[in-house]
């Protein structure tokens, strides 16, 4: 469940028992460093896997990348973590197309020298993966933290409850400290009542909902049949409904059968945020053939709606830290929506406390 380093000679404190909530960037960044530091810790992710919204759907067609579509670095630091990932970034030529208007006419056009566009291959969440993989069995996947309490045993510390598979219900205990790397929703339910004041400074924070639709044309494949739709492979779009689309098929090491995401606008998303996921398709596939000129009917059709997916409000630091408490937060919302903001908002939050 926890993961021992060998013990650094030149660490300034005795190793830690730190439990991490979240297996994102950003808490993988943390766990990651803490080790690195020579501490304890253990990791709790309610999925089947690392990644959060750097997240890839596997389908009989391909991957799509369902959240997050691609990166950029501008940070040193998080520079130098990519160079341990080479063979799994790579550049994306995505022919980005900057503004659609609603028509799908293009108003501005991607200008040579713009800034790089990266992408892990085979998706997106197999760079969180890679950096999570020497975390071993300190990784516990599928495992939904409830409530953080005062250990039983020692109030000095703290205790998980936890929900996994089959409900089953389990207690983990002997933490120095509690750090989350979740959405702002899940953080201040298992806040309340645990830190005010990091509680107080969340509820400031706003994250808009994003709703996904993937697609996927087979038919386009065939030798018979010409390119089908636009010649651009990413674009943001000024139409009412949709915010962002990319020909998944056009990212390095990818499969090559012709797939699209569409991300809806964060407006078009927070009216119909609880509409039937059916609704949502037939919307949202009507946008897209209006936009791209695509009027063929997708061999698969699927969506997905984040409920916190970009930062509208950020909490303004780029991490929270209660030092009474031993309570710390992180994620990219703390100070923006880019994959690079979670990754530091977890880099430093460890940094703090190894």
């Amino acid at each position: 469940m926890t993961l021992r380093p060998p013990a650094d000679r030149h660490r300034t404190q005795a190793p830690r028992h730190y439990a991490i909530v979240g297996a994102g960037i950003a808490g993988v960044a943390c766990a990651r460093t803490l080790a690195q530091a020579g501490h304890r810790v253990s990791v709790f992710e309610r999925e089947a896997a690392p990644g959060g919204r750097m997240a890839s759907e596997a389908t009989p067609f391909g991957r799509f990348d369902s959240g997050t579509q691609y990166f950029t670095v501008r940070d040193p630091r998080f520079a130098r973590a990519l160079e341990t990932a080479p063979a799994i970034c790579r550049p994306w030529s995505a022919n980005l197309v900057r503004v659609l208007d609603p028509l799908g006419r293009v108003a501005e056009a991607a200008l040579p020298g713009r800034e790089q566009h990266w992408v892990a291959q085979p998706g997106m969440d197999a760079l969180v993966a890679h950096w999570a993989a020497p975390l071993g069995d300190a990784l516990l996947t599928r495992t939904r933290v409830t409530a953080i309490q005062p250990d039983a045993l020692d109030a000095r510390r703290w205790q998980l409850r936890t929900t996994g598979e089959d409900d089953a219900q389990h207690v983990y205990s002997g933490f120095d400290a509690v750090l989350l790397a979740v959405p702002p929703g899940p953080a201040r339910a298992l806040l309340d009542g645990v830190s005010p004041p990091v509680r107080q400074q969340i509820d400031g924070v706003r994250i808009a909902p994003c709703w996904t639709l993937m697609i996927a044309f087979p038919q386009a494949n065939q030798p018979e049949l010409s390119y089908l739709g636009p010649q651009w492979n990413a674009a943001r779009s000024n139409h009412h409904r949709v915010a962002w689309l990319a020909r998944e098929s056009s990212k390095p090491g990818r499969e090559r059968i012709e797939r699209w995401t569409i991300q809806a606008s964060a407006d078009w998303s927070q009216e119909h945020l609880r509409d039937e996921p059916a609704r949502i398709q037939a919307k949202l596939l009507r946008a897209f053939s209006e936009i791209t000129g695509i009027r063929a009917t997708p061999s698969h059709v699927q969506t997905r709606c984040w409920q916190e997916a970009k930062t509208e409000q950020p909490a303004g630091a780029p991490h929270l830290w209660d030092a009474k408490a031993r309570i710390g937060v992180a994620g990219d919302w703390c100070t923006g929506h880019r994959v690079e903001d979670a990754f530091l908002s977890g880099l430093t939050l460890a940094l703090k406390l190894a």
